[in-house]
Parts: structure tokens; C-alpha cells; sequence
């Protein structure tokens, strides 16, 4: 299968496409490898305290349904994410699009070889993007929180926010 990685926000570098040109990622050191090969890529990469995909309400609440949260975890995600949109540190909230959510999900798919780790990224990115793809009324948000103490930078960042364990 050939991978295609077009990245609207901060282009994939060389060494992350050879790593993307590998099918599979089969173990726990790969993954670290790659890890550690898109974060070298990143200028100023920090990882975020907390990171999510979400989607704006079925409704006109203005309440984010955040499906899964990672809290001080799931760096790689966040690395294929933050490539993909071009977020490097800090507390972001990116307006998300279906294009870019395929990206992620295929530059993130070859860690699914590796069966010693689970993946819920993946699990629920691909329901976000079902879910967006069935009721277009709905949006993708990405909200990136480099620290717990920085203020609130959107109403999606609010919202994940909410959903944190005190």
C-alpha cells in the first residue's frame, strides 16, 4: 500500500516519510523510534499536557464531545497530529478537517502492527471522522493543552477542559 501524507499544516519532513514508507510498526521500540524521529522533526516540540480530537454538539449546545482524552500520554498520536496541522507547543485549538483527520489516521495506522500496545487513538479518531463523514452539520476540533495552567484559548478548549479529572 502506498501512503500519501499531503499535510496542510506543516508539511512531512524526509525522515518521517521514510518511517511512514516502513508497513509496519511491529514493536514497542519502533514505535519509540518514530516517536523520537517525529519529534526531532518538530521545531520546539513539547508535548502537551493534554491533547484531544473532538466534535462540535449534535446539537446547538456548545458543548465538544470529546471521545477520548490523553492526559500526560499518547505522544505518538499527537506527534502524527500535530505534524499533520502544524502545532509544535503551547495551548491550541485547531478547527479540524476531515482531510486532515484521514492523514493523521494514515500516517498513525502502521503502529497498529505493533499488538502489544493498544491503540485508542486510532479506535476513536476513525469513529470521529464515521460520525463527521455521516452528519456534515457536525465539526472536528483538535485542542492541544501545553499546561493544566494556561488559560482557556477556545470554547472546545473549555469544554475538554470540563471533562478533566479534578
Amino acid at each position: 500500500m502506498t501512503r500519501v501524507h499531503p499535510n496542510p499544516g506543516g508539511g512531512w519532513t524526509a525522515a518521517y516519510d521514510t518511517l511512514a514508507g516502513m508497513s509496519e510498526w511491529t514493536t514497542p521500540e519502533q514505535l519509540a523510534a518514530v516517536r523520537e524521529t517525529i519529534a526531532a522533526s518538530i521545531e520546539g516540540w513539547q508535548p502537551p499536557a493534554v491533547h484531544a480530537v473532538g466534535l462540535t454538539s449534535a446539537t446547538s449546545s456548545a458543548e465538544f464531545d470529546f471521545p477520548l482524552v490523553n492526559i500526560g500520554d499518547g505522544y505518538l498520536p499527537a506527534l502524527v497530529l500535530a505534524k499533520t496541522i502544524g502545532y509544535a507547543h503551547g495551548t491550541q485549538t485547531h478547527e479540524l478537517t476531515t482531510a486532515e483527520l484521514k492523514h493523521a489516521i494514515d500516517g498513525l495506522a502502521p503502529a497498529e502492527a505493533c499488538t502489544s500496545v493498544e491503540h485508542p487513538n486510532l479506535v476513536s479518531w476513525r469513529h470521529l471522522l464515521h460520525e463527521v463523514e455521516s452528519n456534515p452539520a457536525r465539526h472536528l476540533v483538535a485542542v492541544f493543552i501545553g499546561d493544566l495552567d494556561d488559560p482557556v484559548s477556545s470554547e472546545a478548549d473549555g469544554s475538554l477542559r470540563t471533562q478533566l479529572p479534578s
